[in-house]
């Protein structure tokens, strides 16, 4: 009997998963063993990541966690270079969550010289941080879909807290026929209801604190809603009165959408003319989340709820 690929990277411990840079060692050493999750990941794991394994652990026989600073997703004015990085702790998070192999990337392998494709997703991919970032979408499909193509995963977990690149990467799939099925997890929150993330690390205790006004314009908007307002810019208006009480939100954002990521003026249950064209293409496509962003002390944060108040993280 053949013994199994060994990584081609030492572990940094007996208890931490096999490293693999090379894409065929790594598909050699899943090959046959079942159901292969997968959790992609920029690194600097935090329990948002962990619950993500988990979810892959319970539903797969197989995990593969993937840690690649994708620098096709940051724009020339972005914290590329200075994104957080501790292999060896995130090693660490990875054993314990139950990861069974860690695919790390050199940027060569991923972007060799002369790479010169590029995925673009239109529609989904355009407004709120499409538009916000110019780019971003594109680095991200592309560098998902060279993930998918090298791992080869029957399913990939991906968080709700980046709601539109979920929308995004659900499109990237379907349209593409790509063979892995993805499957979104609700947002982990720290215990003041701040959305877990890597650069959260660039905040104060304090400053994080502050920062849990984006949640809380949320839940005004999913007031406000369940109190009965259907209008759109009524709705905003709640939570944009939340973020303006707090004078270091710099907002770029906060928006009621629907399926494509798209505002309406009206929301479904509004008063309307019976002969109103509006009223089809609302109710064909009702909104369902509330999404926002904003910067704080110089880091841009995103959140996003569920307009009905079910779900959103906890």
């Amino acid at each position: 009997m053949r013994a199994a690929p060994q990584p081609d990277v030492p572990a940094a411990g007996n208890a931490t998963p096999a490293l693999y840079r090379d894409p065929l060692l790594l598909r050699a050493a899943v090959a046959g063993r079942g159901v292969v999750g997968f959790v992609p990941t920029m690194g600097y794991l935090h329990e948002g990541h962990a619950t993500l394994i988990r979810q892959a652990r319970r539903a797969c026989d197989v995990v593969v966690l993937s840690i690649f600073v994708n620098p096709l997703q940051f724009g020339p004015k972005e914290d590329l270079a200075k994104y957080p990085r501790d292999l060896e702790r995130d090693l660490r998070v990875a054993a314990g969550a139950g990861v069974d192999a860690v695919f790390y990337p050199e940027v060569e392998t991923m972007y060799p010289p002369g790479f010169d494709t590029r995925v673009v997703v239109s529609g989904v991919s355009e407004p709120l941080d499409g538009a916000a970032r110019p780019g971003h979408f594109v680095g991200v499909a592309t560098v998902v879909l060279k993930l998918l193509n090298l791992v080869q995963p029957d399913r990939v977990f991906l968080g709700e807290k980046d709601w539109q690149q979920l929308a995004v990467l659900r499109r990237m799939v379907t349209d593409l026929n790509v063979p892995t099925e993805v499957i979104g997890v609700p947002t982990v929150r720290e215990s003041s209801g701040l959305a877990m993330s890597s650069r959260n690390s660039y905040l104060t205790a304090a400053q994080k604190e502050r920062a849990v006004v984006l949640m809380r314009s949320l839940r005004a908007v999913q007031d406000a809603y369940a109190a009965g307002e259907r209008r759109t810019a009524a709705l905003r208006q709640a939570g944009l009165d939340v973020l303006a009480e707090e004078p270091d939100a710099e907002v770029e954002y906060l928006e009621v959408v629907g399926r494509d990521l798209r505002s309406r003026d009206i929301l479904p249950g509004a008063t309307l003319p019976s002969d109103s064209v509006e009223r089809a293409d609302v109710d064909n496509d009702a909104m369902t989340r509330v999404l926002v962003a904003a910067r704080m002390y110089g880091v841009r944060l995103i959140d996003n709820l569920p307009l009905d108040g079910r779900g959103g993280g906890a």
